[in-house]
């Protein structure tokens, strides 16, 4: 299975569990890699037998500005099943980072992970 990586798509969602989070909102990154085999699209140069990454980074943006979860573990599973709803793609991993999560600590990132597929 070929690859297609997008990365550091930033935006702005009011996820979390504390009202302050819900209120005030916070940047959210996402990294996609999308599995999908791209040798139609490489054979005929169509855009067309492959995805449009730009049209999944548009609508992974939209959900991570739209209806807030409490855990970027749902955020996570909701972009990926966005993504999975492209024809061409078989497989996706989304990485959720939430640099500004309420830590009382100092620290980088938080990032969830998932890999999801096709069934």
């Amino acid at each position: 299975m070929d690859r297609v990586a997008l990365r550091g798509l930033k935006a702005r969602g009011h996820h979390g569990v504390f009202p302050k989070e819900r209120e005030e909102g916070q940047t959210f990154i996402v990294d996609l890699v999308l599995g999908l085999d791209t040798r139609p699209a490489a054979a005929d140069d169509d855009l067309a037998k492959t995805v449009h990454y730009g049209i999944v980074a548009e609508e992974v943006v939209a959900v991570v500005e739209g209806e807030p979860v409490n855990l970027i573990e749902t955020l996570a599973e909701r972009i990926a099943q966005t993504c999975l709803k492209h024809d061409g793609v078989h497989e996706v991993q989304v990485c959720v980072h939430k640099p500004d999560a309420p830590i009382t600590v100092p620290f980088d990132d938080v990032t969830v992970t998932i890999t999801r597929s096709r069934v």
